[in-house]
């Protein structure tokens, strides 16, 4: 698994100007969609976590103008996008929005992406941890999953958001690395 690096990938910031303008109902169905998706082919995440299941999560990509509150529960799990984070979150997990699907998908090290402070971890850190292992666990491509309803369609808006999201921290190389040469 990758470690963290300085090459951190950030939505392009005319697309965050834009994005603080754009109504976000729309994205609440693909969200529910891409939860139930996880729901339906990830079933043990939600057991994996234990009493934790209850707890509200903040996920507060900084290079976004909004925020996911996750609410787990194993009978109706919620993911909703709103502008500011609520006050009553359990966890507040914090970095740009490529390095929290690098530490959901699993290609960064949650570890590094810590103590590197390229995310920021607030709150209940047993609960954050319980999501943490039940997320690693699962083997969850947060890309994928929030796509999937397009079907056929799939690998090209992939592509395209993959784009536009950038790679997680650890997954982009500079000139020497990418060319195959030692840096020393």
């Amino acid at each position: 698994m990758p470690a963290s690096g300085p090459f951190i990938s950030r939505v392009p910031p005319v697309l965050a100007f834009v994005g603080q303008y754009l109504p976000l109902l729309p994205l609440q169905p693909v969200l529910g969609a891409c939860l139930h998706g996880i729901q339906k082919r990830h079933p043990q995440i939600f057991d994996r976590l234990g009493t934790h299941a209850t707890k509200r999560f903040g996920l507060d990509p900084t290079d976004l103008p909004f925020v996911f509150v996750l609410e787990p529960a194993r009978v109706n799990p919620k993911v909703v996008a709103v502008r500011s984070m609520p006050q009553q979150i359990d966890v507040r997990v914090t970095g740009t929005i490529a390095a929290l699907i690098g530490l959901v998908d699993g290609s960064c090290d949650g570890d590094a992406l810590f103590f590197s402070r390229d995310i920021k971890v607030e709150g209940d850190m047993e609960a954050a941890v319980a999501l943490r292992n039940a997320i690693d666990e699962a083997g969850i491509d947060i890309v994928a999953e929030s796509i999937a309803w397009l079907g056929p369609l799939s690998p090209i808006a992939a592509q395209f958001l993959r784009g536009v999201i950038g790679s997680p921290p650890g997954q982009q190389q500079s000139g020497l690395a990418a060319e195959g040469r030692p840096w020393n």
